[in-house]
């Protein structure tokens, strides 16, 4: 049976901006804006999954759509190619650096355990990096494969007879809480983020709640332990020795894999985790399609802010594309870049309507949505003994209100026509 997407509308609003601020802290003016929002109540991955190509997100069960033309730190969003991406020589050493220090451990880890063993000094073999040769691409080396390299170090995948001086665990498991979790979302919250002030139910309304219900993937072939078997959400479970040292949440959907969060230990910040967690993410999409769900090619990474360095290192990971504010088609990030340096709001298909300079333009012209379109968009009007009675939202008592029916207005103009009529309003 197929799963019904519902939710309540929300209308336009504006906030402080986490963007442009110093470090930690933010803006003094709410000068971040949003064109609509979206309580949801459930909904099917496959309309989130159009959710977020539309330029939607979600935190916990609301979500929310970006006002790029209004905002100071205008929000595109970006997805990359997992099936094309080619880790560059930085990110290849990045994923090397780490399975070194848990096969091998740390310089002062060798070096604690050559004493105990009353060894001064020990040749030891470098692990130089691979150097290509003639013509071959920096990028792509002969003999790396991400997906072999990025589970090289993890106990589940090193052979009976390794010896590691760590033990490295990635794990699945569905979006829930424990006191292990929250305790590390503290930590992370308080040294990151300078941000002391969060309850147990802040963590689970922001990070654990989902409205997605989980469906099965379809996959042509029995799929490696190691993969989800359904779509859904997910944390994804990062563990040293036993530890919890880092936490992604990610939406797995018909398409891509979503990233929604990552936090970690502060104490590992020098391996990047987070940029690790990308390429890990990246992964996980091309292992779902190369199990035979070979609708998943994507990694959805949220936003991207040319204004913002601690959130264009997503234009690192290649190919990666933009999605026009306006028409929600995709572009290739690099040939952005040259609108997105001269213009604060950079429009793709229309650049003529790109906006330079810091200043709000104001509030677009009033929403005009088809009086078609409204007949065919549904509110429920009545649950009884478990079955629900749906109208026309434009008949309901709710439309009659201005206030919400401005509030309505934007929501179906931020959905586009397609979502609208495939979501029940509440």
């Amino acid at each position: 049976m197929p799963v019904v997407s519902v939710g309540m509308p929300l209308g336009s609003g504006c906030s402080t901006c986490g963007y442009c601020g110093p470090l930690g802290e933010r803006s003094s003016t709410e000068t971040s804006f949003k064109k609509a929002g979206f309580i949801a109540s459930q909904l099917s991955c496959e309309v989130y999954q159009k959710m977020i190509y539309r330029g939607w997100r979600r935190s916990g069960t609301y979500c929310y759509a970006p006002d790029l033309r209004r905002s100071c730190c205008p929000q595109y969003t970006i997805r990359l190619d997992a099936i094309a991406f080619k880790p560059s020589r930085s990110q290849r050493k990045l994923i090397n650096r780490w399975n070194h220090f848990v096969m091998q451990g740390s310089k002062s880890e060798t070096s604690d355990s050559l004493l105990l063993q009353g060894i001064s000094s020990v040749p030891m073999l470098a692990t130089r990096p691979f150097k290509s040769e003639g013509n071959a691409s920096k990028r792509d080396p002969p003999n790396f494969s991400l997906s072999t390299s990025i589970h090289a170090a993890e106990s589940n995948f090193i052979s009976a007879n390794a010896v590691a001086r760590h033990k490295f665990e990635v794990t699945l498991e569905p979006s829930t809480y424990s006191e292990e979790k929250y305790a590390l979302y503290l930590l992370y919250q308080r040294e990151i983020h300078h941000d002391p002030h969060n309850t147990p139910e802040d963590f689970k309304r922001f990070l654990v709640k989902s409205p997605l219900i989980n469906e099965p993937i379809p996959y042509t072939a029995n799929a490696p332990d190691h993969l989800p078997s359904q779509y859904g959400s997910f944390h994804q479970m990062y563990r040293l020795d036993g530890e919890l040292i880092a936490m992604g949440v990610i939406d797995i959907l018909p398409e891509c894999v979503s990233s929604v969060y990552f936090i970690y230990n502060p104490k590992h910040d020098k391996f990047s985790l987070g940029k690790l967690s990308a390429l890990r993410e990246a992964s996980l999409a091309r292992e779902i399609h190369d199990a035979g769900a070979v609708t998943v090619t994507s990694l959805a990474m949220g936003f991207y802010i040319h204004s913002c360095p601690k959130m264009k290192y997503k234009g690192g990971y290649s190919p990666s594309y933009l999605a026009d504010p306006e028409e929600f088609t995709w572009f290739p990030l690099a040939d952005c870049v040259p609108q997105l340096e001269k213009f604060r709001y950079a429009a793709f298909v229309h650049p003529e309507h790109s906006l330079e300079g810091s200043q709000d333009p104001g509030e677009a012209p009033p929403v005009r949505v088809s009086e078609e379109l409204l007949n065919e968009v549904m509110i429920i009007y009545s649950m009884q003994q478990g079955v629900i009675s749906i109208i026309p939202i434009n008949s309901s008592h709710r439309w009659n209100d201005e206030y919400n029916r401005e509030e309505i207005l934007s929501c179906v103009d931020a959905l586009g026509d397609e979502l609208s009529r495939e979501i029940i309003f509440r």
